[in-house]
């Protein structure tokens, strides 16, 4: 049996499809950069033998699995294309072996990762599920009937599957270093769903995804009528948010999530519209609804003396305003502090207007240095454009951590997609 190597294994999507393969008895290995990543935790618990990049990892019998962030001229890759190995792109793959399964690929603009964690918590439940999410987890399971995975929309990576089912939770203009306007994001959407198989579940509060066509039913699910699944008297509290949901204008059933925002109401509406599609019983969508405990970098929090740090994955303006709302319903009597670090120039300049509009929500804002990707690590910007813009702005550096001491009774939200979890890191320190 051949063994699988993964080149870019500590990559999100390379590490839950490595630990998707194991958990399935295949045999698998990989390389990468030798920092310690997040993601090789999970790899490294179940014994996948990781080596720094080198050719001489390339041998006879292999299937190489190449990331898509390395390109044909990596030394591992076109080893393999000497010695005439099978080398398939990460989402090619991915896009075959789910042809096993029924299933599931969620996508979006904002809210992928938590909406693929809990439709994989929520349908296994009920069924035997297989997952791939976008913080790095995967589970395999030999029996499974549902693949559950993240889609992302960069570079139109999505359309190289053809699943059953789609969740499209909205769609917004991101990724400015690649789509060239809110236009060209529809496009790509809209060429995702004519993919899907059996039937879409999307956002009706959305209003581009309003305007989707596709080959198969829509049935759209949010707070307006208008919509198949709508929910209703929300109550929100400080130990989570419940809601009744109406199908097509009849009651349904009440539901319970230990999650904060309007914006997990309608994560959690998504996969209940799912569900309900998928004849799964309400009493098992309640009972797993409340288990659910996130996933990585969402709305992660630790408690230290009288603060709670967040850790929080918000890059872009929408995130950033849900992630602040959400620390205001679960801590409506405490300062709100923000700690962003912009992730790339190009989405920092395309946003600055939105990222001051929104981070004005806090009671008390702190910018770090904008982090330069592999693609672009330079800019013609500074933080500095971004603090003359927000009145209560600080700048942080990770020496310098410890002026976030005087926040005694204070949330301190750390936001950001690039290394943001550094200074959350030096703040702990200098509290020790």
């Amino acid at each position: 049996m051949t063994v699988y190597h993964f080149v870019g294994i500590k990559g999100t999507g390379m590490s839950a499809l490595a630990q998707i393969l194991h958990d399935m008895n295949y045999e698998v290995q990989g390389s990468d950069i030798e920092k310690n990543i997040f993601t090789q935790k999970a790899l490294e618990q179940r014994g996948i033998p990781l080596f720094p990049f080198s050719k001489d990892n390339i041998k006879e019998g292999l299937t190489i699995i190449a990331g898509n962030a390395f390109p044909d001229s990596h030394p591992e890759i076109e080893e393999a294309h000497s010695l005439g190995l099978q080398v398939i792109r990460y989402h090619t793959f991915l896009g075959e072996f789910m042809e096993k399964f029924t299933s599931v690929g969620i996508t979006g603009a904002h809210g992928k990762t938590s909406t693929t964690g809990l439709l994989a918590h929520v349908i296994q439940g009920a069924k035997p599920t297989s997952f791939l999410i976008g913080d790095g987890t995967g589970r395999g399971m030999e029996q499974s009937e549902y693949f559950v995975f993240e889609a992302c929309e960069y570079r139109r990576h999505f359309l190289s599957y053809y699943p059953d089912y789609a969740i499209m939770t909205n769609i917004d203009f991101d990724h400015p270093d690649y789509f060239s306007s809110i236009d060209d994001v529809f496009k790509a959407f809209q060429e995702m769903a004519m993919q899907v198989k059996k039937g879409i579940i999307a956002c009706g509060d959305d209003e581009h995804l309003q305007h989707i066509q596709a080959n198969v039913p829509v049935v759209y699910y949010g707070f307006s009528e208008e919509n198949d699944f709508q929910a209703r008297n929300v109550v929100k509290a400080t130990d989570g948010t419940s809601f009744d949901v109406f199908v097509r204008n009849t009651f349904y059933a009440s539901f319970k999530i230990p999650t904060f925002g309007d914006h997990s109401v309608l994560n959690a509406l998504s996969v209940i519209a799912l569900c309900h599609y998928e004849e799964i019983d309400a009493e098992v969508i309640q009972a797993q609804l409340q288990t659910f405990e996130g996933v990585k970098r969402r709305f992660n929090e630790k408690k230290i003396g009288n603060q709670v740090l967040i850790d929080d994955y918000a890059h872009h303006p929408t995130e950033i305003t849900a992630t602040i709302d959400a620390a205001r319903q679960k801590y409506p009597d405490r300062e709100i502090v923000a700690v962003f670090q912009p992730h790339t120039f190009s989405r920092t300049q395309s946003f600055l207007e939105e990222f001051a509009d929104s981070l004005k929500k806090a009671d008390t804002v702190y910018l770090c240095d904008i982090f330069g990707s592999a693609r672009e690590n330079i800019g013609k910007l500074s933080i500095q454009d971004l603090q003359d813009k927000i009145d209560r702005a600080s700048l942080i550096d990770e020496e310098e951590t410890a002026v976030l001491k005087q926040h005694e009774n204070g949330v301190l939200v750390f936001m950001g997609a690039g290394d943001i979890q550094k200074y959350q890191q030096a703040y702990e320190k200098a509290l020790a």
